[in-house]
């Protein structure tokens, strides 16, 4: 069988590493960042915009929501959620853990699964780790995520101890489930590394994790609270214990600035709403930083958003306009604004790939942190 997975080159300074990713909906080239299109839609842009402008190969949709509406059989009758929502690239989906654990006072944990009320109409839902493959794989997913128990933080290391030999425990019997069920070999299934912020227990979830022999693994339990730094350490120790032949996807990161970090720390995968959600928030990413485009600087500013980018929105609006159009409520403005910001951190990414193959990547993220400031 072609490997799934294959690293191309490697940083002689870090653990970053370049690779390409093979999915039934082609090949992918790693590091990559997935704009998140929860409700299987990447809010304010068409897939068409996604493909051809923004060239984006995998976007992440969001199992929990899609399951609650339109619903799996929906879905899949409408033949799988590629042909659903127009998208002919690879598609990632979670496995609903991340939501079920955002619903706090809704939902009971139990060996068994999760029983929780839907956030929609209150109806009583339950999602067991054999139900969260099957749900995804009526979706067609290309990659599919374990059920696991998302510690929250702070969390003390009996709490996290617990809840990381429940995650382990059902990402074995999701394993079971995927390989009795006889799915598609090209379809690929990652367990979850949890443990929160201690780092004994991430590095022990790792280790017995990779006894499953997965196709990749997921770091999760990530930008839940925990201080930047601690992110980091935990990304740290999770990597050290992961098949380097194997895909690495840290959940739910980061700022433009800390793509790079967690790159150098050896991830090949993430993502995270911030670029679409800050958009339509009226916060544009640049490569000097962030900025507010109501703010009345901007009133007469007929510049482009970043000088330096190169972007469809850059090479034909100003400030001044994307300012009018925030504060006029339009929805073009959305649209231009997740645009931009989704091709400064799909750029950023392809550039850090590039400089690993080049053997340049430290030189890189020093150029992009003096130009931050």
């Amino acid at each position: 069988m072609t490997p799934q997975f294959e690293v191309v080159a490697e940083c002689p300074h870090t653990r970053a590493r370049a690779g390409v990713l093979q999915t039934p909906h082609g090949s992918v080239e790693t590091p990559v960042f997935m704009p998140v299109g929860t409700q299987a839609t990447v809010k304010a842009l068409t897939p068409r915009q996604l493909a051809d402008e923004l060239d984006a190969r995998v976007l992440l949709a969001n199992t929990y929501h899609l399951w609650l509406r339109p619903g799996a059989d929906t879905i899949e009758a409408g033949g799988g959620l590629h042909r659903f929502m127009g998208w002919p690239r690879s598609l990632l989906t979670d496995s609903g853990g991340y939501q079920v654990f955002s619903l706090a006072g809704l939902r009971t944990i139990t060996e068994e699964g999760v029983a929780f009320r839907s956030h929609l109409d209150g109806s009583s839902r339950f999602l067991s780790p054999e139900s969260a493959v099957d749900i995804q794989r009526a979706l067609g997913s290309d990659v599919m995520m374990v059920l696991d128990d998302c510690t929250p933080y702070p969390a003390s290391e009996r709490q996290a101890r617990d809840s990381m030999e429940l995650t382990i425990r059902w990402a074995g019997r999701s394993f079971d489930h995927w390989r009795i069920a006889g799915v598609d070999s090209r379809a690929q299934l990652f367990p979850i590394v949890q443990g929160a912020t201690h780092v004994s227990l991430r590095r022990e979830c790792a280790r017995r994790l990779v006894e499953l022999d997965a196709p990749g693994y997921a770091i999760g339990g990530l930008s839940v609270g925990e201080p930047r730094p601690l992110s980091f350490e935990m990304t740290a120790a999770c990597e050290e214990h992961l098949p380097r032949d194997k895909p690495r996807y840290a959940m739910g990161v980061g700022m433009p600035h800390e793509l790079g970090e967690y790159i150098a720390l050896g991830i090949d995968m993430m993502d995270c709403v911030l670029p679409s959600r800050n958009a339509r928030n009226g916060c544009l990413f640049t490569g000097s930083g962030k900025i507010m485009i109501k703010n009345a600087v901007h009133t007469s500013d007929h510049g482009p958003v970043d000088p330096a980018c190169h972007c469809y929105v850059c090479r034909n609006f100003s400030r001044a306009y994307l300012r009018h159009l925030f504060l006029a409520k339009e929805m073009l403005f959305s649209t231009l604004a997740t645009l931009h910001n989704l091709t400064l951190y799909l750029d950023r990414v392809r550039q850090m790939r590039e400089a690993i193959i080049s053997g340049c990547l430290p030189e890189y993220l020093r150029r992009v942190a003096a130009e931050i400031g």
